[in-house]
């Protein structure tokens, strides 16, 4: 690849980490360019095989006109959607477009135009993506821009906007804020802001009672708050996450499905542990040297779940080993037998849904 790259590809896991990153990229461009006439965005974004050729069609008009005056243009690629595994990104047509794509960026003179290209999702596995890894100058926007990857890229996104903030939050801290979240990247950020503005002239660092007290839960499936309070162990944190889930009129029974969700990983990580398979840390290396020894009890099967550890990203289950550490494998199972339990009271006591979680949570960890 030559010293300047005739193109910079921006892509990753998540749209909005990818916009923000192409946005400062952007703006560095667009540095010494006085003309308006000078700066060309174009909508890559693109629902059919007719699309993906209009948009194409349309970016590589942009760089082939120069402005009457001045010496430099450039142009942004934005949004692109058309280059990840779907319909639109395998037809046919879309790949005879890519190549016109290919021929255009190939013949691009970076000192005379400059090129931003932004995309999300992207298949990384496709002939397209190595021709522009090799082409031109390729960014992953979070840890390593795969899908599973999108909590660390989170995680990454709150340290950076912490230290734009000029503000400190605990490890723990930003990890309870991405769960609480649901690993939205926009929230990330305006949550981040909001608790810099309450921290003020404050020099301790954002800790995790302060996350609790100031960060709403997000999203209607993980309940984060109450299977974080109910296997932190602590009594009394349990039943205040248990009295706040139902002040906010959510139901039982997805809670219950979510701590046994929780729980099922917590046993296999636990058994892992015990057996000396993972250490204080879980990383890929260590997920995948431990399913060389234990991945065919699970008959082959990748599909993302609970019931299978190794099917986990490796970032969110070193935040579970925390919690697996807190209970022996006796008392994990002993959960589950009291999770059956509350379901079967569930059913028989429909108007009491609050007291049959609270009287299980008091059975579990009083």
């Amino acid at each position: 690849m030559a010293a300047t790259p005739r193109f910079i590809l921006v892509c990753g896991p998540d749209d909005f980490i990818v916009g923000r990153m192409g946005k400062a990229l952007w703006e560095q461009l667009n540095e010494g360019i006085t003309d308006d006439f000078g700066r060309e965005i174009v909508n890559g974004a693109a629902g059919n095989v007719s699309e993906v050729q209009n948009a194409i069609d349309r970016f590589c008009s942009a760089v082939q006109t120069m402005p009457m005056f001045g010496d430099r243009k450039v142009v942004w690629f934005k949004d692109v959607t058309f280059l990840g595994d779907s319909i639109t990104g395998r037809a046919e047509g879309t790949a005879t477009a890519l190549v016109e794509l290919q021929k255009t960026l190939a013949n691009v003179n970076p000192l005379q135009v400059g090129v931003l290209i932004t995309a999300c999702p992207v298949d990384r596995r496709k002939t397209a993506f190595k021709w522009f890894n090799e082409h031109g100058d390729v960014r992953l926007a979070g840890e390593s821009g795969k899908k599973d990857d999108t909590g660390a890229a989170v995680m990454a996104l709150i340290s950076e906007e912490a230290r734009a903030l000029g503000v400190t939050i605990t490890p723990d801290a930003a990890a309870f804020l991405a769960g609480r979240i649901n690993g939205n990247s926009r929230l990330a950020v305006e949550e981040m802001n909001k608790l810099a503005t309450y921290m003020g002239d404050e020099k301790k660092p954002i800790s995790e009672a302060l996350v609790t007290a100031m960060v709403p839960t997000f999203g209607e499936g993980d309940f984060f708050e109450s299977a974080e309070a109910f296997f932190s162990g602590r009594l009394d944190w349990a039943l205040d996450a248990m009295k706040r889930h139902f002040f906010a009129g959510h139901d039982a029974r997805p809670l219950l499905t979510n701590l046994q969700n929780r729980n099922r990983l917590l046993l296999q990580l636990r058994v892992l542990i015990d057996a000396g398979e993972i250490g204080s840390s879980i990383n890929q290396q260590s997920l995948d040297k431990a399913a060389r020894t234990y991945a065919h009890h699970f008959a082959g099967d990748v599909e993302k779940s609970s019931l299978n550890v190794f099917s986990q990203n490796p970032w969110y289950l070193g935040r579970l080993a925390q919690s697996a550490r807190l209970h022996t494998l006796k008392k994990l199972i002993s959960y589950e037998a009291d999770f059956l339990r509350a379901f079967t009271e569930l059913i028989e006591r429909p108007k009491e849904p609050e007291e049959v979680m609270r009287e299980m949570t008091i059975r579990c960890l009083g």
